[in-house]
C-alpha cells in the first residue's frame, strides 16, 4: 500500500503548515492497529491525546480545594529565641579559634629550639671581671650606697604624704 500522502502530512506537520482537519487525519491514521514499520516511530507521538484522556485527571473541584486551603486563616505562632541559642554560633565560632590557637602554640613550642636558662648556678662558670679586688668592693659600695638613698628619699616622699594626709583622717 502508498503511504505517500500520509509521509507528505508529516512533512508538513514537521514544517507547521498543518491545518487542524489534516492533523486529525493523522491521528486517525496512527490510532490503526496496522501502521507500517516505517511509520511506527511516530505513532506515540500521535496517540499521545487518547493516552492522556485515559489517565485520570484532577477533576472539577480541585481548584476550588487548593484555593480554600490557600486562603484559610492560620494563626502565626512567634517562637522566642533566647540570647544564649542566639548567641551559640558565636560561641562555637569563638571554641574553634581557641582549639586552632591552642593548637598552633602547642606546634610552636614543640618545634623550638630550648632556651637557654636565665641564671647559671654552676660555679665553674662564674669568672671574675676584675683585676683589682679593692676597685671591685669600692663600686658595690657606691652602688649600695646609692640603694640606700633612694630609699630613704623615697620613705621620706611617702612619711610626708602621710602627715599631710593623717590630718584629714581623724
Amino acid at each position: 500500500m502508498d503511504y505517500r500522502y500520509i509521509e507528505q502530512l508529516l512533512e508538513r506537520y514537521w514544517n507547521c503548515a498543518t491545518t487542524p482537519e489534516e492533523e486529525e487525519i493523522l491521528r486517525t491514521f496512527f490510532r490503526q492497529s496496522d501502521v507500517p514499520a516505517s511509520l511506527r516511530r511516530y505513532k506515540a507521538l500521535f496517540n499521545y491525546e487518547d493516552q492522556a484522556a485515559r489517565e485520570p485527571s484532577l477533576g472539577d473541584d480541585f481548584d476550588r480545594r487548593v484555593l480554600a486551603k490557600i486562603e484559610a486563616e492560620k494563626p502565626v505562632h512567634a517562637r522566642r529565641v533566647p540570647m544564649r541559642v542566639r548567641l551559640r554560633p558565636l560561641w562555637r565560632a569563638a571554641a574553634s579559634v581557641a582549639v586552632v590557637v591552642l593548637l598552633g602554640n602547642a606546634v610552636q613550642h614543640s618545634f623550638a629550639p630550648d632556651p637557654q636558662p636565665a641564671w647559671d648556678y654552676s660555679p665553674d662558670s662564674y669568672t671574675d671581671t676584675y683585676s683589682d679586688p679593692q676597685v671591685a668592693y669600692d663600686q658595690s659600695v657606691d652602688a649600695l650606697r646609692r640603694l640606700s638613698d633612694g630609699f630613704r628619699a623615697a620613705g621620706d616622699t611617702a612619711a610626708a604624704a602621710i602627715d599631710t594626709l593623717s590630718p584629714r583622717l581623724k
